[in-house]
């Protein structure tokens, strides 16, 4: 029965191809790739490689595909009530830090009005330690003091020429006298060169810096602006101003 089942069996493997007592046959690959490197002739043997070159194409959307609508309204409902809503008024850092009395409140055209109620007219300021002091760097050294009358030449008024041929904002070097007196020096100078802003010359800047003193050049109402909010935050011993009236007008 067994010799039976078996001999049934075979043709059905060899039929399939599963007769598992053959041999694989032997492949020549000499055969299937031509003649070895021996037997090549010398013009194939020595023959360059050849390389070809790929292209890659990368597709991307277009931007506008992806933008999103503009809003066909911007009303954003009722207003709510909750606690947790952020209030962006109460964001301010300096709000229980009172500001210095030499704060600038206004700028008019011949002079100033400071926070400590004092108006300041026909002369420009200097604010240094927590003072206020006068400046007209506008008059010349040789100036003769005194009243008309005295026989001063009486040039108080605001006129004169602060730019030089190159366009640059320069004075003497005596209108900064009073930064060699004082002690501790400023960290930062602000200087408000009147109604514009004009760069100043090297020699005022050198000069400057070689008191230790930063500078900040901007035109007066920024310039102002800027002091009252660096003078609450660091200090009126760190920060000092030098301020042009807005109302000043370049001579010719």
């Amino acid at each position: 029965m067994e010799r039976t089942a078996f001999s049934c069996a075979r043709p059905v493997f060899r039929v399939q191809g599963f007769n598992c007592a053959r041999k694989p046959a032997a492949r020549s690959f000499t055969s299937n790739f031509g003649p070895t490197s021996a037997s090549r002739p010398a013009s194939l043997s020595h023959r360059k490689p050849t390389y070809r070159t790929s292209c890659r194409c990368i597709h991307a959307s277009p931007a506008r595909g992806n933008a999103s609508r503009p809003p066909k309204s911007r009303d954003r409902g009722p207003k709510s009530d909750e606690d947790t809503q952020t209030d962006f008024n109460a964001l301010d850092v300096l709000r229980n830090t009172a500001a210095p009395a030499t704060a600038i409140d206004a700028c008019t055209s011949d002079g100033f009005a400071l926070n400590n109620q004092m108006r300041i007219s026909g002369s420009g300021v200097l604010l240094v330690g927590g003072e206020v002091f006068r400046w007209k760097p506008w008059i010349e050294a040789h100036r003769k003091e005194g009243t008309v009358a005295e026989g001063a030449l009486g040039n108080d008024a605001m006129a004169g020429r602060f730019l030089n041929k190159k366009g640059q904002w320069e004075v003497p070097e005596g209108s900064w006298a009073l930064l060699e007196l004082v002690w501790p020096k400023p960290d930062l100078l602000i200087i408000g060169t009147g109604p514009r802003v004009a760069p100043i010359t090297p020699a005022v800047r050198k000069y400057l810096n070689d008191l230790g003193i930063r500078l900040e050049i901007q035109d007066t109402r920024n310039a102002a602006a800027q002091f009252n909010l660096l003078a609450t935050e660091r200090g009126v011993s760190q920060v000092a101003a030098a301020l042009i009236p807005i109302g000043w007008k370049e001579g010719r």
